[in-house]
């Protein structure tokens, strides 16, 4: 019996002391990279252990506009000073000379530290050049003047740009072969998603001080500067974005209180995104509260009247009408009167004034001649299928620089066949969705001759030493364009809605460029206080006779008589033609 009893002893010893290897191989050889669900690298921590460290750059790729200026940071010269300086003898009398401060205050701030800092913290102590070189020659261990990237908190084009944020199992998932990495910040959304493997950081940049395990110094005061081992990195991601007028833009829509919605410019000549304002406005501490994290301009909405430009394209092509032919504009889509009494219209007339009743007459004869036309000429125009540059980059496969709703004309393939459907469809409505995006890649289409371009974001990425990596060429869309002639008359038709006295655009005739362009007021058949809600739009471009902008601004979910965008969109010309005008006096 008791021999029994020892064997259980024996074995039971054996099994805890065979569990505690298995542990103990498990936390040194097997899961040192990532250990438990949390995947935390135990190989860093046990070196955090032995380190005060301060980062001075964390390494992930930033992002700048189309001239280089930083969209995504900003890059201070800042003063770091380690707790240790509090034990030994250094020459503080001159760096507070140098600082133009008192050496108290030097002090006052070492008492309290336990680890490396910013002098001043949140409201670091800004150096001038002058000050940065003076404090670097000194020498002294433990006082550095550095450059540090700091990211910024309210970022123009916040939306456009995406979000970043640590999560580990995502992170293995999307880079299975990273293991070891997982505690990095990846991209959730925007171009911070879409770029995120160029992004990673190879490695952080900071000061490094080893210490035992009271904090004393333990290789003596020697504080080591650590970096990227690849002097390549981390790269630079050059957006289109012009930050001037984007940051003037963003003003003038807040100036309007626009609650949803927002702008979209395009460069003409080489379908760039100039400027993406999309609101609500990003909110940094919560970006999926009220999901302001969306960028409205790459999202499907409503679009009215502006979706007539292609019913206009497709009966222009297929001579489903008559310019000289009238159309009775006092009535309803269903032959009742109508709530604007406009007479009878010609074709360019109706364009001009948006009458619904000619352009639901129009799109019921394209039906019956065939029923896909309507799509046909939205594929055309740039309004629906992926419009957003892509292509192969390196081993990327068909990558998207854009993460973009596709447009919608028709629902359901039955929708095609229904008279009264095909109506609404045609003033766009019922089932129609486009996005701000396609809108505007609609009206630079038509401003260069029908010509079907993909539209840009970023024009490159670039090594740290500002060389290129890649750089993204303009090319066109894989989908038949309108004729030469039909966009020339398409021109003239949007420039009429500007000039012609009754045009819903004449508001716009007095600008200092000449506008070509499209109204749109949509129904949304959502309710407010028993009224109804309704997205208003314009998109056009300008200058008329030497095209260079595209500008769609559009506000959503508003009362049919508030929410007005024409304002705001002749301040946006008027703010473009006075920085043309400027930057040419420059040149």
């Amino acid at each position: 019996m008791r021999r029994k009893r020892y064997f259980v002893l024996a074995s039971s010893i054996l099994l805890i002391f065979s569990l505690l290897l298995a542990r103990l191989v498990q936390l040194q050889l097997v899961d040192t990279e990532s250990f438990s669900k949390h995947h935390i690298n135990l190989l860093e921590e046990s070196v955090s252990q032995r380190t005060q460290e301060i980062i001075i750059d964390d390494g992930r790729g930033q992002f700048t506009d189309r001239n280089g200026k930083p969209l995504t940071y900003k890059e201070k010269s800042v003063l770091v000073l380690f707790p240790f300086l509090k034990t030994i003898q250094w020459d503080s009398e001159k760096v507070a000379s140098i600082l133009n401060i008192s050496e108290d205050q030097l002090f006052a701030e070492l008492e309290t530290a336990k680890a490396p800092f910013i002098f001043h913290g949140k409201t670091p102590y800004i150096l001038s050049d002058k000050q940065l070189n003076e404090i670097n020659m000194l020498k002294i261990p433990g006082v550095f003047a550095v450059r540090k990237k700091y990211t910024e908190s309210d970022i123009s084009a916040a939306q456009l740009i995406g979000i970043i944020g640590e999560d580990a199992n995502t992170f293995l998932k999307r880079y299975p072969d990273k293991k070891g990495m997982q505690n990095q910040k990846i991209g959730i959304t925007g171009l911070q998603k879409q770029f995120d493997e160029f992004l990673l950081p190879e490695g952080e940049s900071k000061l490094v001080f080893h210490v035992d395990a009271m904090g004393g110094p333990l290789f003596g005061i020697n504080v080591k500067y650590t970096g990227s081992g690849n002097s390549n990195y981390p790269v630079t991601i050059q957006t289109t974005l012009n930050k001037t007028l984007q940051e003037q833009i963003d003003k003038k829509v807040d100036e309007y209180e626009i609650q949803k919605g927002g702008v979209l410019l395009l460069d003409i000549e080489t379908n760039e995104i100039l400027a993406n304002v999309s609101r609500p406005k990003m909110d940094v501490k919560d970006p999926y509260k009220n999901n302001s994290v969306e960028n409205v301009m790459l999202s499907q909405q409503i679009p009215g009247s502006i979706f007539k430009t292609v019913v206009a394209a497709a009966s222009i092509e297929t001579s489903a009408v008559n310019e000289t032919e009238k159309f009775p504009c006092n009535e309803d889509l269903y032959g009742k009167p109508a709530e604007r009494q406009l007479g009878d219209l010609t074709f360019d007339e109706s364009f001009a004034q948006s009458c619904n009743r000619t352009f639901s007459e129009l799109a019921k004869r394209l039906k019956k001649e065939n029923p896909n036309l309507l799509e046909e000429y939205a594929s055309k125009l740039g309004l629906i299928g992926e419009i957003g540059w892509q292509g192969d980059v390196f081993h990327f496969k068909n990558f998207k620089q854009l993460k973009e709703d596709q447009g919608q004309i028709f629902a359901k393939l039955e929708s095609r066949k229904d008279d009264n459907l095909v109506a609404q469809t045609g003033i766009g409505q019922q089932e129609v969705r486009l996005t701000p995006l396609a809108i505007a890649n609609m009206m630079a289409t038509i401003a260069r001759g029908g010509e079907l371009q993909s539209v840009q974001a970023v024009s490159a990425i670039k090594y740290h030493d500002d060389t290129p990596m890649i750089h993204f060429s303009s090319h066109d869309l894989p989908y038949k364009p309108i004729s030469k002639i039909t966009a020339m008359k398409l021109q003239k038709m949007l420039r009429h809605v500007v000039t012609n006295e009754n045009g819903t655009g004449r508001w716009f005739k007095d600008l200092p460029y000449e506008v070509a362009g499209k109204s749109g007021t949509a129904e949304t058949g959502i309710y407010e206080n028993k009224v109804q809600l309704h997205n208003k739009w314009f998109a056009g471009y300008f200058p008329f006779k030497n095209p260079k902008y595209a500008l769609v601004v559009v506000n959503l979910g508003v009362p049919e008589d508030k929410g007005g965008i024409n304002q705001l969109f002749s301040d946006i010309v008027q703010l473009i033609h006075e920085n043309d005008t400027n930057q040419n006096s420059k040149d």
